[in-house]
């Protein structure tokens, strides 16, 4: 696949179907993203691939602690900054719009939406995860180096006829996480990512992006 069909192909997908996901495109991919640059190539990321039962099971305890309106974990990092300025603020409230009026479900009904979101915790239906971790003690600029490690997964997936969904929804039950993967002590759940084939019946309507003058200046010679 052409590098440009595989940037524009790439979206986050959020209904898959549940037939498996070849273990070799799973390795061929994983192995091929230790290729991302990294500062002083430190490589700060710590991922792990679930399948089979252990997702199985990761999922029905996320599932239960949803369904009993358990609280989330106490977050190990700030998301957002809890006061979003303009542009970004806008962007944001946007892209709920985007998302949530493609299944009906107004601004004002926050139960659905709710519903919708727990969605989240069963990976959209995918029968693989990645769940990517960073050492507490990395800085901003490894953050950044795990989202271009978490990039270049995304794309290679796209390669191979895979979709995905990158989840920071899933450090919001980190404790549930580490209960089924047992990292070690000192790392922080950044995200999960759903992986599989996409169910073609599922909303597919695209997420707007800002207009390139927005995010880019040209300086001419």
């Amino acid at each position: 696949m052409d590098v440009y069909e595989a940037v524009t192909s790439r979206r986050a997908v959020r209904g898959f179907t549940d037939r498996p996901v070849p273990r070799e495109a799973l390795k061929r991919v994983l192995s091929t993203a230790t290729r991302a640059p990294s500062a002083s190539n430190l490589q700060p990321w710590h991922a792990y691939a679930l399948t089979g039962r252990p997702l199985t099971d990761l999922k029905k305890r996320a599932g239960e602690r949803v369904a009993t309106g358990d609280a989330w974990d106490e977050p190990e990092y700030e998301m957002y900054p809890p006061a979003l300025k303009s542009p970004y603020r806008e962007r944001r409230s946007a892209f709920g719009e985007q998302r949530y009026g493609a299944l009906g479900i107004p601004r004002e009904d926050l139960e659905a939406r709710q519903r919708a979101a727990s969605a989240n915790w069963d990976c959209f239906g995918a029968p693989a995860a990645l769940f990517c971790y960073i050492d507490r003690d990395m800085g901003p600029a490894q953050w950044s180096d795990v989202g271009m490690y978490l990039q270049t997964v995304m794309l290679l997936l796209r390669a191979e006829g895979l979709h995905s969904c990158a989840q920071m929804a899933w450090a919001k039950y980190h404790r549930t996480v580490a209960e089924i993967l047992s990292p070690p002590e000192g790392l922080v759940l950044f995200c999960g990512m759903s992986i599989g084939f996409e169910d073609g019946t599922a909303d597919r309507t695209p997420t707007g992006r800002a207009p390139l003058d927005e995010t880019l200046t040209f300086i001419d010679g």
